[in-house]
């Protein structure tokens, strides 16, 4: 099974660009990346991004914290274009489970992204509350969860052999932190992983032997050390 890429971005030039991109299946975003790009507004910028990418699928997020107003923000969301998934996540601030909402977005046909998920607990409780039917991923933060000593790849074992009674649940890895975790999802058989721009133009350039890794670091640390003019 090929692993899908998604990028994980916000700026509008830099989506025009990766969306040209045959590596690029899909888009991801956030509130966080988006307020880093710029936006003021987030319905006007949303669609500014779905104008760009029509065709592929893009993951928008809500960003509100209760039931109503998450259900609000979902129906609105989806309206936006065929190709949106629905960002939900798992839990909200107050560390209660999404469920109800998740269970009558699903039921309503809608697209869901169920994210920040962090282990295979989470997963279970999500598929246990879906068709299987409606489209839904489940994106499972491996970076942040490495970021605090905690190894995530017995949580994408156990989700993805879940997934595999549901064709309809794709199970994606998030928190990319370097071009090997791209590697790392295939080996899995994770469906999707979503990536920052500057690590898919690494994943690019993969396939350079040792021996060219050794020259090429060799020579940027004599460049730098001739450009600092260093004495011995």
């Amino acid at each position: 099974m090929k692993t899908k890429i998604f990028c994980d971005i916000a700026e509008l030039k830099e989506i025009q660009r990766f969306n040209k991109k045959k590596i690029v299946k899909g888009f991801t975003t956030n509130p966080s990346l988006m307020r880093k790009a710029g936006a003021k507004d987030y319905k006007s910028y949303s669609k500014k991004i779905l104008k760009i990418c029509n065709n592929k699928p893009v993951s928008l997020e809500v960003f509100a914290d209760n039931y109503l107003e998450m259900k609000k923000q979902a129906l609105q969301i989806n309206q936006w274009g065929k190709n949106v998934y629905v960002k939900i996540p798992v839990l909200n601030s107050k560390g209660i489970f999404m469920g109800r909402i998740i269970k009558e977005l699903n039921e309503q046909g809608i697209k869901l992204n169920v994210t920040a998920v962090y282990n295979a607990r989470q997963t279970s409780k999500i598929i246990n509350s879906i068709n299987k039917k409606t489209k839904v991923i489940i994106s499972i933060f491996a970076g942040r969860a490495g970021d605090t000593g905690k190894d995530p790849i017995p949580e994408f074992i156990k989700s993805i052999n879940m997934s595999k009674k549901y064709k309809n649940v794709e199970i994606l890895w998030a928190s990319v932190r370097e071009p090997y975790n791209y590697l790392q999802a295939k080996q899995l058989g994770c469906h999707i992983i979503t990536i920052p721009p500057a690590i898919i133009e690494k994943i690019e350039k993969f396939g350079k032997s040792f021996d060219q890794l050794t020259k090429e670091t060799v020579k940027a640390f004599l460049i730098d050390s001739k450009k600092s003019r260093f004495k011995i």
